[in-house]
Formats: structure tokens, sequence, C-alpha cells
């Protein structure tokens, strides 16, 4: 892998993880498209993973904060509460990580049928959450909590967004959009660095080997692109949430899904 394969494998990761457009997706049509096969390398995803984690932290530090400064009071207060709703959420992500792990991975490697599909089923998750109007409620409970964790655990397919389904979910029960993005980031912190360690644990046992092919610099690039444009996704998501226009994301991933569909076919 050259350096700006790296880069621009980076840059999809890095935007697609907050973007609700799906980011496993889109790196299997990158690879699809132009031969690369990043996806593919267990060191090169586990380092980019990582970096979107850390572009979370950077960006939502002060929540984070707040929510560890309330957590060490020892008291059921709203920070507790929140670190309540985080682990219910990670609870169906957790149950198909530890029993349906091989059967996911199978479905990564089925080809772009699946991914052009799901694709759809994002545009039309977002575009329903964008026209129903519930009645909003003032905190996420932890019953929200749990339905978003299972719209998490869906998201595990190729071409569903993970950040989309979460967030039309929280919309469609009636969250408020200003919690629902931060929410939705925060939660995902969690599963993330438990597969990266597993996945790590793998390398260091040699179940899975890594590809010499690509070098400390392309590892590097790949990071810093992805912590860079994490950053920026995760910012301008935020701010996309507020306003609610999800709906042009909605469009987008509806022509994404037909064009890749009909490629799939040829």
């Amino acid at each position: 892998m050259s350096w700006l394969e790296a880069f621009i494998l980076g840059m999809i990761q890095g935007l697609t993880e907050y973007l609700p457009v799906s980011s496993s997706g889109h790196l299997a049509i990158g690879s699809a498209l132009f031969g690369i096969q990043g996806e593919d390398n267990l060191t090169f995803t586990i380092v980019v993973h990582v970096a979107t984690v850390l572009s979370t932290l950077v960006i939502l530090w002060k929540e984070i904060g707040w929510i560890f400064k309330g957590l060490f009071k020892f008291e059921m207060n709203d920070e507790t509460k929140y670190v309540i709703n985080i682990l219910i959420s990670m609870i169906p992500i957790g149950i198909v990580g530890l029993f349906f792990k091989d059967q996911v991975e199978e479905i990564f490697g089925s080809g772009l049928f699946i991914v052009g599909l799901m694709l759809l089923v994002t545009a039309s998750l977002l575009a329903f959450s964008y026209y129903a109007k519930p009645r909003v409620k003032e905190h996420i409970s932890m019953k929200d909590a749990f339905i978003i964790g299972l719209a998490q655990a869906c998201a595990v397919l190729p071409g569903l967004s993970r950040s989309g389904s979460t967030i039309a979910t929280g919309l469609l029960l009636g969250d408020k959009k200003e919690k629902l993005a931060q929410f939705s980031f925060l939660m995902v912190i969690p599963p993330i660095l438990g597969e990266a360690l597993l996945d790590g644990m793998k390398i260091v046992k040699g179940a899975a080997e890594a590809n010499t092919d690509v070098s400390l610099l392309a590892l590097l690039v790949g990071f810093l692109s992805a912590f860079i444009f994490g950053c920026l996704a995760c910012k301008w998501m935020i701010d996309i949430v507020k306003k609610g226009k999800l709906i042009y994301f909605a469009v987008y991933c509806g022509i994404v899904g037909l064009v890749t569909l009909g490629f799939s076919l040829l």
C-alpha cells in the first residue's frame, strides 16, 4: 500500500465514520473501484479506527470531561445516568461481537450487492426520520438507549451507516437533536476500542498476520488522514444534526446505493 492509498483510505474512514453514509460501505466501494485493499488489512484497519476514536475525544473533550467529573462524585446524577445509558446501548453490539463475529465477517466478503442494498436502507431510514414528527423528549431514556444500541448492532452490515442508523432511530423515538449526535459518537468509542484490542491481540498471538506491504509511512499517513478528516466530520455532523438536514444524505445514499447495485450486477 502506497502512502497515497493510505491517505485516501484514511480520509474515507475519517469522513464516513461520522457522516451518515457508511464507512464500511464506502471502503468496500473504494477497494472495488481502485483496487485498494486496506480494509482487508487488520493492522491498517485498527490504526484508522483508533484515529477516528481519538478525533471523537478531541472534538467532544468538554462533554467527556463533564461526564467523568460527575461520575467520580459517586452519586446518581445526570452524568452517571448518561454513562449507564451508554453501557446499555453497548449490550446489543456486544452480543453481536461475541457470538456472531464470524458471520459478520462473511457478509463483508460477500461483494457489493449487499453494500448497495444497505445504502438504500440507510437512505430510507434517514428520509423517514426527516419527515416523521414524534413528540420531543427532554432526555434519552434507558429504553431509548437500548433501542439505539440495537440500531448500532444492525449497522455492522456493510453499507448500513452506524451514525445514520443510531441518529435516525433516536429522532424517530423523539430524542432531542442537540443530544443525539453527541450520544451517538460517544457510544461507539468503547466498542471500537474493544474490537481494536481484540484484533490487536490476534496479531500479537499470530492468529492474524499483518500485511508486510503496509509500511510505517503508510500507517502514519493513514492515521493522520483519518484523524484530521474525522475531526472535521465529527464537528460538521453535530451541526448538521442540530439543523435537521439529514435528508441530503438520504438522497446521496440513495444515489450511491443504486449505482452500487447496478455496478454489482454487471
